[in-house]
């Protein structure tokens, strides 16, 4: 912070006649030689007065004692922020004036005029801060070895700006999670399409919380960014472990159907089922296993539903519970895409559901 200190007091050594009431201004060179308030700037990392062309330092004397020390003083101090609520916080700052070496029964420290003593341009704004408000404050400070001292504090508030984290964090973190969702919608057979695109997902949202973490202070609690990356990085994982359990699902029911009816996997992958097929009897038989001079009987064919899937019998009992037991295969491989289908609605809905209390709960 860049300043102008201006310090104001009466020493009736410095009395002086004047006909026409005017005061006097002298520059630095002065100073050494009267006595001047010793205030330094509490928790104050570096601290300069300026001195292009010459010191900036002004000196003013009133023909009654009253005299104005004003000077240019540019300070770094320190500000204990709390990241809790970070990037959607807001921190309070205080810039500490004090007497070093006189306490408060040698010297009084006091705003002229309360809050009115703080003048600020109206231009001055920050990259990632808003000031709010600012006001003074004044306190006594105690130190065991040397006493009680005047404390004067000038207290900012401010509100950290939101826009730049919504485009370079928020933004991408939740286009992100919404790509993991495309994935519902891709035929399960493509596994290189929906493996791929769950692998991309994860290592960007981890891209994402790493480049975060690297500008940020290694705080040791969490920040309310951290929830809503982390949250993110949940979901778009969960994407990928729901394709894993359709793939997984889809082999097993394979497998089972595979060992219960063993000529209806070739049927199955190549979409070849004749369900309102003209084939006679015999060619039913032969696709089935069986020669041409075997017949199957009623029973047989109640036994294996790929003879009812190919067969155009003239009995319409047999070939409605061939018809039956074909749809009830082919519903068990369909409803493995249930999962895909619920997790359309699932996984957007809970998100939504999580914005909206993140937002109310930090906003």
């Amino acid at each position: 912070m860049t300043l102008y200190l201006r310090h104001y007091w009466k020493d009736e050594r410095l009395v002086f006649p004047s006909t026409s009431n005017k005061s006097m201004t002298f520059d630095g060179r002065l100073v050494k030689k009267i006595w001047v308030p010793d205030v330094f700037f509490v928790h104050s990392k570096r601290s300069f007065i300026h001195d292009t062309t010459t010191d900036n330092i002004m000196l003013r004397v009133f023909p009654d004692g009253q005299v104005l020390y004003s000077l240019r003083i540019t300070v770094t101090a320190m500000c204990n922020m709390d990241f809790s609520h970070f990037p959607l916080d807001s921190q309070t700052c205080s810039l500490e004036l004090e007497s070093y070496a006189y306490t408060d029964e040698d010297l009084m420290l006091y705003w002229k005029n309360g809050d009115e003593s703080l003048k600020t341009d109206e231009k001055i704004s920050l990259s990632q801060f808003l000031i709010q408000k600012f006001h003074t404050t004044s306190r006594l400070a105690f130190y065991s070895s040397t006493g009680w001292y005047n404390r004067l504090y000038i207290n900012f508030t401010l509100r950290r700006h939101i826009f730049f984290f919504l485009l370079q964090t928020y933004f991408p973190a939740t286009l992100m999670v919404m790509l993991s969702w495309v994935s519902f919608w891709i035929d399960h057979r493509a596994v290189p399409a929906r493996v791929s695109l769950g692998i991309t997902t994860v290592l960007t949202m981890s891209t994402i919380i790493t480049g975060v973490n690297a500008s940020m202070p290694r705080v040791s609690y969490i920040k309310a960014v951290d929830i809503y990356l982390w949250v993110s990085f949940v979901f778009v994982f969960l994407s990928v472990l729901e394709y894993a359990a359709v793939n997984y699902l889809t082999t097993v029911l394979e497998r089972k159907l595979q060992e219960k009816f063993p000529c209806m996997c070739g049927i199955l992958h190549s979409r070849t089922m004749m369900l309102g097929g003209s084939c006679s009897e015999s060619e039913a038989n032969s696709l089935a296993g069986y020669p041409r001079s075997h017949i199957l009987t009623e029973e047989e064919r109640q036994d294996k539903i790929v003879a009812h899937l190919a067969l155009s019998s003239e009995s319409n009992s047999s070939r409605k519970k061939g018809l039956l037991k074909g749809q009830v295969g082919l519903r068990i491989f369909q409803n493995t895409h249930a999962i895909d289908k619920y997790s359309r609605l699932i996984f957007p809905a809970s998100y939504i559901f999580f914005n909206l209390i993140y937002w109310s709960v930090f906003a």
